[in-house]
């Protein structure tokens, strides 16, 4: 399995890859990936920190687990790769994006363009088994992805953290407000968008916070 990780972040982690939960975690990923089929590919495990380096992060968008269907993952929250069908959370979130910046809906829903521009897409696991949804969840995940949040809180200022739905906002809980920008809202799924999600403004709130700290604002086409 070609797992790689940015330098920034390798540095920045480091501690983590010797505790005992990151050990036991590493040797139930391997075997998964050996005797299931496990998305996304193991390659693109950490995209999500290799696109978006440590120092380059201006914005943290909180998912939970990945898509378990074919083809979907590829380590970047709510981002399917080019071709694939959107799913109905992705829908809500063009949909917001062209009622509060007048952004026509793309015809891709790989969100990698955000990403290279300091968007970190971070889900709480970062693995899944095919077809069965939160399969990978409790076994680790969470405790190294909460180190990532920790790290970006601690050692980065004016950052903006888009904490979406209950499981996200419990996630960001620990963030410094008045070191950082936490925008909150329902979930963009279909279950609670229009409770909500729809009209809460954070692509431009996150712009306009970004601009006012002297740093360059995220195009989100």
């Amino acid at each position: 399995m070609d797992v790689k990780m940015e330098a920034g972040w390798k540095d920045v982690l480091n501690e983590e890859f010797s505790k005992d939960y990151f050990i036991r975690l590493a040797a139930f990923v391997r075997n998964e990936y050996i005797n299931n089929t496990i998305y996304p590919p193991g390659s693109l495990i950490f995209n999500a920190l290799n696109l978006c380096p440590f120092d380059n992060v201006k914005a943290v968008i909180i998912g939970q687990d990945p898509y378990h269907g074919p083809g979907q993952a590829h380590g970047l929250c709510f981002s399917v790769r080019e071709g694939v069908d959107f799913p109905p959370s992705l829908i809500n979130i063009f949909k917001e994006l062209e009622s509060d910046l007048s952004i026509a809906r793309p015809s891709s829903g790989d969100l990698t363009r955000w990403a290279r521009q300091g968007v970190l897409l971070l889900n709480a696991t970062l693995t899944v088994r095919a077809h069965q949804a939160g399969s990978h969840q409790r076994k680790g995940w969470e405790e190294f992805t909460d180190s990532v949040i920790t790290a970006l809180n601690k050692r980065r200022k004016n950052l903006v953290f888009f904490l979406w739905g209950a499981y996200a906002q419990k996630k960001g809980e620990s963030i410094d407000r008045s070191c950082h920008l936490v925008l909150e809202s329902v979930h963009p799924s279909p279950l609670s968008a229009s409770r909500g999600f729809f009209g809460n403004r954070h692509f431009s709130r996150c712009n306009t916070y970004l601009q006012q700290n002297g740093i360059s604002p995220i195009d989100w086409h």
